[in-house]
Order: structure tokens, then sequence, then C-alpha cells
């Protein structure tokens, strides 16, 4: 089995391929820009695709005789998505749209579909289960939840086996540092770890110490960026195996606030972090957890890194290896 990954050199892509590269599997990377970090450069064929380029893509497909594809339909952030929210859409959608033709046209079998829990908005009941209404309160969010009804609905028909996954906040490096997220700062850890390092010289900011939790802060699922690839390539073995279509939360059903989270960066670093206060953000709910019992159960799926400090201890280490600004 051949196995596309999409987006493959964004932070979750790298991770993707670095986690398929160590189990053996044949993985080939499509982008539309971009280069593949040293550890993954000459050891995976990348190739460049316009996002809107289906026929090329269908090319290559075929080409490679694709059998699986794991998509990551785009790398926004919710701040961003709240500033351009067409670009949002036009991205998330376009990407995938020309993904499913492609695979169609190639006869592909299965597709692992990398969402996010922002598709749930503000939910009524934590830790949140799957089948909570989707209820987004940004335009990331509701272009994720577009995308996964697209991905639903086109992929039956097709004969295509799908799994679609929420994953919740994504952090950390790989533990071996052969990638992480590079780049300036889009999320909480990755701000405080370049803190930490000197890399910024600027006060963290906290959007919100306001909010109904226990220390006033938000409250997030974190969860360590190889753990995440881990999950999606568990869900691409599940529908090789025969099973059944899955809309599954990729988490670790606990909270960390942003307290904790600065907390940890402080015990890891043993470096004081200048904090201040800033208002809420537009689009950030106060809580998210996932009901992780039904990855876990259908894909028999466990994490290895299920601990903040791991996950801080891995992407300070990646910003004192590579400065964390360079693109990747």
């Amino acid at each position: 089995m051949t196995i596309a990954v999409t987006g493959a050199t964004g932070y979750l892509g790298t991770h993707m391929l670095l986690c398929l590269m160590d189990r053996g599997e044949d993985a080939i990377g499509f982008a539309a820009e971009g280069e593949l970090p040293p550890a993954l450069a000459g050891k995976v064929t990348l190739e460049t695709v316009a996002l809107d380029d289906s026929a090329t893509l269908s090319a290559k497909f075929s080409e490679h005789r694709i059998t699986g594809i794991i998509h990551f339909a785009g790398d926004g952030t919710i701040p961003a998505s709240l500033i351009d929210p067409l670009k949002e859409y036009e991205r998330t959608l376009v990407a995938t749209l020309t993904m499913l033709r492609a695979a169609s046209n190639a006869r592909c079998e299965h597709v692992v579909f990398s969402s996010t829990a922002s598709v749930y908005g503000v939910p009524d009941r934590m830790p949140i289960r799957e089948e909570t209404p989707l209820n987004s309160i940004s335009p990331y969010g509701a272009a994720m939840a577009m995308a996964e009804r697209i991905v639903t609905d086109s992929c039956r028909p097709a004969c295509l086996s799908t799994a679609i996954l929420r994953y919740f906040n994504v952090a950390g490096a790989d533990p071996k540092l052969r990638a992480g997220e590079a780049g300036h700062p889009r999320h909480l850890i990755k701000a405080a770890a370049q803190i930490a390092t000197g890399i910024l010289d600027e006060p963290l900011k906290i959007y919100g110490d306001d909010y109904d939790t226990p220390d006033g802060t938000a409250i997030r699922d974190y969860i360590h960026v190889s753990d995440m690839a881990e999950a999606h390539a568990a869900a691409l073995d599940h529908l090789v195996r025969g099973g059944d279509p899955v809309i599954l939360n990729c988490g670790y059903g606990e909270g960390v606030s942003v307290r904790d989270v600065i907390e940890a960066v402080q015990r890891v670093s043993g470096e004081k972090l200048d904090t201040m206060a800033s208002p809420r953000r537009p689009g950030d709910p106060p809580i998210l957890i996932a009901d992780t019992a039904a990855i876990r159960s259908v894909l028999g799926w466990s994490p290895r890194y299920d601990d903040i400090d791991q996950i801080v201890r891995t992407a300070i280490e990646w910003e004192k290896k590579d400065g964390g600004l360079a693109p990747q």
C-alpha cells in the first residue's frame, strides 16, 4: 500500500510522514508549496501540486499507485479565519474537493480526513462526545465542518472508506527533534516556548482571564503532535482491515488551562515567564476537552506522550535546536 499525505510540508503533515517512515510504510508527500525537513528530504518523495489542480493530482495518485490518503486540509487558525473568512473557506474546501476528485479518479480506496475540535463550537456537555451537534463559532471550524460533510457525502458513492479525526490542541515536536512547528507562534505552547528560550522578547499574552473556569483562563485538551500522527495511522489501519467509516475525537480527555501551560513551561525551562492579560479573542470557547472512549476502543489507540511536561519539553527543545523561525 502506498499512502499519500497531503499538506505534507506543514506542521501536521511532516510529523505524519515521520510516523509513516518510522513504521516502514511507503508514503508520498503532496503539498502546494514548501519543502520537507532534512530528516525526510531524500527519503520521502514530495510532489508539488496546486490546491485546485485535480487533474495533476489525479495523475500523480495514479502514477504512485496511491491506495490510502491522509488529508490535512489546511494550516489555518481561528484568529486568522476571523480576519479573512473567505481565504479560510477557500483554502480548506478547495483543497478537500481537489483531493476527493483526484482520489475518485485514481480509484483510491481509503481516506483519513484530519478535522478539528473547532467544529463543535461551545458544547453544552464536557467532555465532548462525537455525536455532539456541530455549531462552530469561527470560520475555521465552520470550514472544517463543511469539509467533513463533503467527505461523507462524496466518498460513499466513490467507494472510498473514510475516517474523520477531530483533533484537539496539537502541540510539541518530534521527540527526536527531526521536525517541529516552524515560523512565528500561532499557538500558546509555541509562543511560551519561544519566550522561555529567548527567541521572543515580550510578555506572553493571556487572552481572557475571566472565563468560568477554576483559574479564569481557557482550558484545552492538548495532544502531542506525534500521538496525533499515530492516531491517524491507526485510523488508516482500521480502514484497510475493512473497518466501518468512523468519526472520532483525537485528544487525551484531559483539560489543561493557560496558567497550567505557563507553569509547565516555567517548570521545564527553569525560566520565569512574564505575562500580560489581554481581552478574550472571538471564536475561543472557554473549555474544550475530548471524550476519547471511542478512539481508544475502536482503533485500539493509546497515546505515548500523554503529559503536558513532555509536550512542553519537546516544544522547548525544538526551539533551542531550530531557532523556531525557519519556514517548513
